[in-house]
């Protein structure tokens, strides 16, 4: 599938795990609201700091406040952590084969998610994730009634495409609406990669 600017692997030559550009990893993490890439360990990594020491939450606050690239940084996350729904998540986790592990690593990437958000609402003293950014808020928000439906029929497909129990021709009607439907996902997540 072409789902990138670039060429799916650095060189054409080498078709090895090595030579993949990220395009795909990052791409498949937004098509399942995830967006994993962008904000999963900077909850851990922060908290970690702030634990030796409580009131380097106030480091923190003064960064956001005055340092414009940290700031930037910062309201990526939030503007990633507010894409991501780990509700649909929970639903792409449902896919996998071996149940037991799939609810494990949901769990862990959950518990990140909660993590990363809960900390970069203390660090900004906001409410609400971007809050401080309400057009941009507002427009994510209007996404999703548009997107969830995409995702729940995504998740359909997946499962009617993988059947082992349908014979492969059966299967293979499923494919293009598969396909369309990570389109019109990509569409509406809006950068994906």
């Amino acid at each position: 599938m072409n789902i990138g600017s670039r060429p799916s692997h650095r060189n054409k030559k080498d078709r090895s795990k090595a030579s993949v550009r990220a395009i795909g990893w990052v791409f498949g993490w937004a098509q399942s609201r995830h967006t994993l890439p962008a904000w999963y360990g900077i909850g851990s990594a922060l908290n970690d700091w702030c634990v030796e020491d409580p009131a380097r939450i106030q480091i923190l606050s003064a960064m956001y406040q005055d340092w414009p690239f940290f700031r930037a940084f910062i309201s990526n996350i939030q503007m990633a952590l507010t894409k991501a729904d780990m509700h649909i998540a929970r639903q792409y986790a449902t896919l996998s084969s071996d149940p037991g592990t799939a609810n494990h690593i949901y769990h862990l990437i959950n518990t990140e998610f909660e993590k990363t958000r809960d900390i970069i609402l203390k660090l900004t003293g906001l409410e609400e994730l971007l809050d401080e950014n309400i057009p941009l808020k507002l427009s994510l928000s209007r996404r999703n009634p548009y997107l969830d439906p995409l995702n729940n029929i995504q998740l359909t497909l997946l499962r009617r495409f993988r059947d082992e129990r349908a014979r492969s021709d059966e299967r293979q009607i499923w494919l293009d609406p598969l396909l369309r439907s990570i389109n019109a996902i990509a569409a509406g997540m809006r950068n994906t990669g």
